[in-house]
């Protein structure tokens, strides 16, 4: 049987007060009148009371933390504000797991449509993983799916969409590992039939995709893992500045 927990309060009120306050960040998406809006906003500086963490971009899409076997999401002092350390790597049937969540929204699915999303994410070369998931929407066998993640022992990041109608995943590669133990910004473009993927500004990866793809389903947005359970694709780093746009 799945034992589910929510991360005790004092984990994450604790590091409000050890570490103060800092004004929200502004993403990349933000760009110009006409740009892409951002819909979701992380950047972990606003704790709430009981632990959950706050949507920078003002719409409510709160996060809560879930975790099995002891996990946390910790709070480490990054600049003038905070950044999110997910659990380190473990072997064993009980490993600890933990995810930030926020609950099924009807603008969080794109559908068709344009969207951007990414992270500022910090991994160690010891880090990588066979499946390490920074942020994700849905899940490819139905509703489709748009995911930033970290996969194999190179630690190259990748852009992953998938259908709520025709099965096929489409994933856009990095070129470059990430995981050498400093801060990269990464970003994932979907526009039309292409997907795109950016490493600190830079594109490092493109991918064709059916121009009709299609992405609505009713599954929380996920940071840190696809879910609190056992086979959750749990990423072992830290990240930064969250964020999905639309547009």
């Amino acid at each position: 049987m799945r034992t589910w927990g929510t991360l005790a309060a004092t984990t994450l009120a604790g590091a409000v007060a050890l570490l103060g306050t800092a004004s929200p960040t502004t993403a990349s998406a933000t760009e110009g009148a006409a740009g892409p809006v951002i819909i979701a906003q992380y950047t972990f500086d606003a704790i709430n009371p009981g632990g959950t963490i706050g949507d920078a971009s003002g719409r409510g899409h709160t996060l809560t933390p879930f975790a099995i076997h002891g996990g946390k999401v910790k709070l480490s002092a990054r600049d003038a504000g905070r950044a999110a350390a997910f659990p380190a790597k473990c072997t064993g049937r009980k490993c600890p797991h933990a995810v930030l969540q926020a609950p099924n929204a009807p603008e969080l699915n794109p559908g068709a449509g344009p969207i951007r999303y990414g992270a500022t994410v910090k991994l160690g070369k010891g880090q990588t993983g066979s499946g390490e998931n920074i942020l994700q929407k849905g899940y490819s066998a139905a509703g489709g799916q748009y995911k930033l993640q970290v996969d194999g022992r190179a630690g190259r990041p990748s852009c992953v969409l998938s259908d709520n109608v025709v099965r096929g995943i489409h994933v856009a590669q990095s070129d470059v590992s990430i995981a050498d133990g400093g801060w990269h910004k990464l970003e994932c473009r979907r526009a039309g039939a292409t997907l795109t993927l950016l490493v600190d500004d830079a594109v490092h990866a493109t991918s064709a995709i059916p121009a009709g793809l299609a992405i609505s389903n009713t599954v929380p947005l996920s940071i840190g893992g696809k879910g609190g359970g056992n086979d959750n694709d749990q990423f072992h780093g830290t990240l930064d500045d969250v964020w999905i746009a639309l547009g």
